[in-house]
């Protein structure tokens, strides 16, 4: 029944094109106090409707262009990965002596903000603050 968590795994699943032929696992379970069925029937409707009411989200946040901005953070946090070494090790082309070599010759690296702060600010905003219809 978390509508963050919910929204967070939507964004992923919708950012990448949906499920395909797979699907989701719906399991509503009910806390140690709550133990007869109209507890389970209200688990289920409660969960389902945080599941509606994060798909809406999601679709807000992508009809609004807001994952340019993380998307733009975060290919810039992991350009070195596109090109040189970073490339290289991803391919699976380098070794283990050959990384270390390098990481040392490089000495300490300059620190940069992920931002993190801010893009939960920006999630945050959809969630609580954006009136569904």
């Amino acid at each position: 029944m978390s509508l963050r968590e919910c929204v967070l795994a939507l964004l992923i699943i919708r950012g990448q094109g949906g499920l395909r032929w797979g699907g989701l696992n719906f399991d509503a379970k009910v806390r140690r106090g709550s133990f007869d069925t109209v507890d389970l029937f209200y688990a289920h409707i409660a969960s389902m409707d945080v599941f509606a009411k994060a798909l809406l989200i999601v679709e807000r946040i992508r009809k609004d262009g807001v994952l340019g901005l993380a998307g733009k953070r975060i290919r810039q946090r992991y350009a070195g990965y596109r090109r040189g070494l970073g490339r290289k090790a991803l391919a699976g082309d380098t070794t283990l002596e050959e990384l270390e070599q390098w990481a040392g010759s490089l000495g300490e690296p300059p620190k940069a903000s992920g931002r993190q702060e801010e893009l939960e600010s920006i999630l945050n905003d959809y969630l609580y603050s954006t009136r569904i219809e």
